[in-house]
């Protein structure tokens, strides 16, 4: 079991390290970080959610509905529980909840779910790495980039700072409506949302896109998690691993919580393997390094989000195991 986990999980863990090697040895700085960010977000990741979108049979998403159930419970259910309790017990920005509910909900399905699950699952992993993509993709992807856009209107894009009242808050209820649907539009125009709504339609009319294009968008998206991986370790070494109480709040979260609320509510309603261990190893998997590639086109907590994807990746080596034993 050591060498599975290991297996699955150490690449996350070098690449990060290169990519604090690399800043470390001044051949990659912020600046740089930032470039691959926009290339990771641009081209990279929608690539690979349209690729491995497309390649899921309807047939094969409507055979394991209760999988699909859970992980939208457990994915979208625990997104907005940790955005209410940042938001309205710890006193956080909309931006910064949203970012921190992302961390906690989220696993990194469409980076590195072929990696790991693969691994653990064998030829039953393709259903779930579909359907918490999808899940990802569809729902509190696109819900996170609407609240950090909305959050960023009305404030310094230099400094993050609120614009003081006279110069930004004597809009009308009418211009406030009309700013909400120009970011709600500037919203569908991102790759990262339209991309995987498309793929996702193309699934449901049953079309079959030629292997040859599916593979020959894969060369470049499957580059996305390592170039993930690779700008987090720059953008900790370009600043300090930050371990304050939200940030470990957040990893546990993310870590512990979602998947034994998961384990425990299966087992509860007496479902059994495979849906279990399906369910369970999914959502056990860290954080999504979108986190900080968010967290830098933003210029929001960038340290504390490198942090938690650090940290919730080294965390997943002991994790895991703990989900995998008490799965099997």
């Amino acid at each position: 079991m050591l060498n599975t986990i290991l297996g699955a999980l150490l690449p996350m863990v070098v690449t990060f390290l290169l990519g604090y090697m690399a800043a470390w040895r001044h051949d990659f700085g912020s600046k740089d970080a930032s470039t691959l960010n926009r290339m990771v977000l641009r081209y990279a990741v929608p690539l690979a959610l349209f690729a491995g979108t497309v390649m899921t049979s309807r047939a094969a998403l409507s055979q394991d509905i209760p999988l699909v159930i859970t992980l939208c419970i457990a994915i979208i259910g625990f997104y907005c529980v940790v955005f209410l309790i940042s938001r309205f017990i710890f006193r956080m920005q909309v931006s910064t909840s949203a970012l921190a509910a992302l961390t906690a909900s989220a696993p990194a399905v469409p980076f590195v779910g072929p990696a790991v699950l693969g691994d653990l699952l064998g030829g039953l992993s393709a259903i779930p790495i579909a359907a918490a993509s999808l899940v990802i993709n569809l729902t509190v992807v696109p819900i996170t980039i609407l609240l950090l856009s909305l959050d960023s209107t009305g404030r310094n894009p230099q400094t993050n700072t609120p614009v003081p009242e006279e110069q930004g808050n004597s809009a009308s209820p009418r211009s406030n409506a009309a700013v909400f649907a120009g970011k709600i539009a500037e919203t569908l125009k991102e790759p990262m949302v339209w991309v995987p709504i498309l793929a996702f339609i193309v699934v449901l009319s049953g079309f079959r896109i030629p292997q040859l294009f599916v593979h020959s968008l894969s060369l470049l998206g499957h580059a996305s998690g390592g170039v993930a991986l690779f700008a987090c370790g720059i953008v900790l070494a370009s600043g300090k691993i930050k371990v304050n109480r939200n940030v470990l709040l957040f990893v546990f979260l993310k870590n512990i919580i979602q998947p034994a609320l998961v384990l425990g509510g299966l087992r509860c309603i007496g479902y059994g393997n495979p849906v279990v261990s399906e369910a369970v190893l999914t959502t056990a998997i860290p954080t999504m390094p979108i986190v900080i590639m968010f967290a830098l086109r933003y210029g929001i907590a960038q340290d504390e989000a490198a942090s938690s994807v650090f940290l919730s990746i080294m965390g997943s080596l002991v994790t895991m195991g703990i989900f995998i034993a008490l799965t099997h």
